[in-house]
């Protein structure tokens, strides 16, 4: 069982100043609920069977509706698609299938009109093979935007130019890793170049381009991708935040009012972020922390992975493996915020675009109201995944699309799905394209979830999610200022908000309680949820019970 002590705070509390010496993040950072969007699978508004940044314009009202109040938009730069946009072929152009840099521009400004903001991924640290960076490189052998070795070694990719030699690619071989420098020099790789040499000084010159390029045309700021893997061979990733931290401080004098965000947020980077000068660090749900928490298996296996570990949210769960899971999240929750100050923001998405979602194997819709009350109530911001607010499920069998497929055993196309707006329209209002020309198959349940029926229906998960997210807006201790202190770790999970309101959740098939001695007595007024009861100190949950409580005062 994990251990805990009732009377230590693990949440966070934002003041004017961070404990890092750093400007606070903005204001509305701190209060923000952020909405990704995968942009070919969101609306297609032109028929093509792709999404598109004018589909998103259509529902923007949507988005307000639900009270969401910023946009992360996954890559929308030209791209040959080798890694669905994750490998850019050019930084300062909208992708031909979203539409163009006028409709970014639109989208930021009638986005801004309904109070939300836009966030761009920033593919930092590599290029598309296609970059005119890297066709220049490869056929030059004086260019230093790229690694390039004179011998073959780990990560390097024969030149296909006239180029004698190797790139190094940082992810798939079409990703050619941009030179940013190494940290220290090694006579057995001579090619190394330090991090002041002329090439790596362009490409610091050339992020510097781009950031202030989106930012002029009103992007409130950028998620970066493998943010800490820029300078290679960089031992506690000194070099890599130096360079981040000049960036953040040029943002901050130029842009105050804008973000930098780092993939990140894991042992290795628990201090990263705020040593670079990032406004918050983001979780990833391939990490094994947040995979504690959600990831049942349903999705498959991981490339580190070799059978399925115990998640906290399953229904089937062994009351203590899952104690032991949820141990893992919280063990990286309170290291992130003993080094960094109790001060530190970090994103937790309830999904992304890299692996399951939160409906994925035997976690069904009716499961996940006491998911999303723990995201929307932990202290973190929280990230929804376009569709999880309706319970889309992960579709397995998903055929391969745009480097989906990581490992046989990892295929990240079926969290990529289209949505599901309306069952009355064709391909439930994602596109007028037949429905063999789709991004990606639908999910073929004739009973699968849709905006419009929930929209009807005042007991669905989606009236159900927006309900909480007014709840949040509207409560300032159940945001990112004040602590949150557990008082029960297992199931159910009992925590107390500001010590003003209580959090009960029981992700269980059957019924849990747990005696307590509640802050304020025993006595709390019903706020949100259902199936959980408080009768003289013994909280009852019924299966998949949650709910939030305002004690008194």
């Amino acid at each position: 069982m994990v251990q805990h002590d009732p009377g230590t705070a693990v949440g966070t509390a934002v003041g004017s100043e961070s404990s890092t010496g750093h400007p606070a993040p903005p204001e509305w950072l701190a209060n923000a609920v952020i909405y990704e969007i995968y942009p070919q699978s969101f609306a297609d508004s032109n028929g093509d069977g792709i999404g598109d940044l004018p589909g998103v314009r259509e529902h923007l009202d949507y988005l307000e509706w639900l009270g969401v109040d910023v946009i992360w938009f996954n890559p929308c730069f030209a791209s040959p698609f080798r890694d669905a946009g994750y490998d850019v072929s050019d930084f300062l152009t909208i992708a031909p299938r979203y539409g163009t840099n006028e409709d970014m521009t639109a989208l930021i400004q009638e986005a801004g009109q309904r109070g939300i903001r836009v966030l761009l991924d920033l593919v930092a640290g590599h290029t598309s093979v296609d970059h005119p960076w890297f066709r220049a490189s490869m056929n030059d052998g004086s260019d230093h935007r790229y690694v390039w070795s004179d011998r073959p070694g780990d990560a390097f990719v024969p030149s296909p130019g006239r180029r004698a030699g190797w790139y190094l690619k940082n992810f798939f071989p079409e990703q050619p890793a941009l030179n940013f420098g190494y940290a220290r020099l090694a006579e057995d790789e001579p090619w190394r170049q330090l991090t002041d040499a002329a090439g790596p000084q362009e490409n610091r010159a050339a992020l510097r381009e781009i950031i202030g390029y989106w930012l002029d045309r009103g992007v409130a700021g950028f998620r970066v991708d493998m943010a800490f893997s820029l300078v290679k061979d960089d031992p506690g990733l000194v070099e890599t935040t130096a360079l981040w931290r000049e960036l953040a401080v040029w943002m901050k004098d130029e842009y105050p009012d804008a973000v930098l965000l780092p993939e990140s947020d894991e042992w290795r980077t628990v201090d990263a972020g705020a040593r670079g000068g990032f406004d918050a660090d983001f979780s990833l749900v391939i990490h094994e922390e947040h995979s504690a928490l959600f990831n049942n298996g349903g999705a498959g296996l991981l490339p580190w992975q070799e059978t399925t570990e115990p998640c906290y949210f399953d229904p089937d769960a062994d009351p203590a493996e899952g104690t032991l899971a949820f141990g893992k999240f919280i063990g990286l929750w309170n290291h992130h915020h003993d080094t960094n100050g109790p001060d530190r923001l970090v994103v937790l998405p309830s999904a992304d675009h890299d692996f399951s979602r939160l409906a994925c194997g035997n976690r069904t819709t009716e499961q996940l109201p006491a998911a999303f009350t723990f995201l929307l109530t932990w202290g973190s911001i929280p990230s929804i995944y376009f569709g999880d607010e309706i319970g889309m499920r992960y579709l397995a069998g998903v055929p391969e699309k745009e480097g989906s497929i990581w490992t046989p055993k990892y295929n990240r196309a079926g969290c990529r799905t289209p949505m599901q707006w309306d069952n009355a329209l064709a391909n439930a209002g994602f596109s007028t394209a037949p429905s063999e020309d789709l991004y990606l198959p639908q999910d073929p349940d004739p009973d699968r979830p849709t905006v419009a029926a929930q929209r009807e229906d005042p007991d669905s998960l989606l009236h159900f999610v927006r309900r909480l997210v007014q709840l949040r807006k509207s409560t300032a201790a159940l945001g990112t200022r004040t602590p949150t202190r557990l008082l029960a770790v297992g199931y159910p999970l009992v925590y107390a908000r500001n010590g003003t309101h209580l959090v009960v959740i029981n992700p269980l098939r059957r019924a849990t309680q747990v005696d307590l001695k509640l802050p304020g007595g025993s006595t709390a007024r019903h706020l949100i949820g259902k199936g959980v009861r408080i009768d003289a100190g013994t909280v009852h949950a019924d299966g998949f019970g949650c709910g939030v409580f305002e004690l008194p005062g």
